[in-house]
């Protein structure tokens, strides 16, 4: 059985690293997009990387052009437009398919080891996918902005939708509890 430690990824800048190099941290893994109804995300996902990354945790972002082509620029492009549209500090990597034949390994791990996601109770976003005729499958990433939330042990501890943002109050708890474990 595959670990995540083990998994080779790419930063966004080429540089071939290891998901092993996080190790001792928690981490929130987010499959993300330029020109989705969802972007404005990466203001909160940045907040939170300034507010806990001197308690371990590091968010990763992975672009992925997978729904609707929201995400079509090149990868310089997509850390431009991160950086001065958002301030994105946080570690982004090269774009990868999370879903389908050519999914990632890591997408392949982090759904092998938590499938379920964690729904706003609310927010009723994956029914508005159905609704617009976007299949929703349970393994498979639903939309851009999906969030994996990995223990320091290397374990996925929670996994959440989309509309789940960085500070809804479940996630928050959810990470609150991983960096106090």
């Amino acid at each position: 059985m595959s670990q995540l430690s083990d998994i080779n990824v790419t930063t966004i800048d080429g540089r071939d690293i290891s998901i092993g190099d996080y190790a001792g941290k928690v981490l929130l893994i987010v499959n993300v997009a330029s020109k989705c109804g969802l972007t404005p995300q990466y203001e909160q996902l940045e907040a939170l990387y300034k507010a806990r990354k001197d308690d371990g945790l590091e968010i990763l972002g992975f672009p992925s052009n997978e729904f609707r082509g929201q995400e079509p620029g090149s990868n310089e492009e997509i850390i431009e437009f991160c950086r001065s549209t958002y301030g994105v500090d946080f570690p982004m990597f090269s774009k990868i398919c999370v879903n389908g034949d050519e999914r990632h390994p890591l997408y392949q791990e982090l759904f092998s080891q938590l499938p379920e996601r964690t729904l706003d109770p609310e927010s009723g976003f994956l029914d508005k996918l159905k609704g617009y005729g976007i299949p929703v499958e349970d393994d498979a990433v639903a939309w851009n902005f999906e969030k994996f939330l990995v223990g320091r042990d290397g374990k996925v501890v929670g996994h959440f939708a989309p509309d789940v943002n960085a500070d809804n109050p479940i996630l928050l708890q959810a990470v609150e509890a991983a960096l106090s474990a």
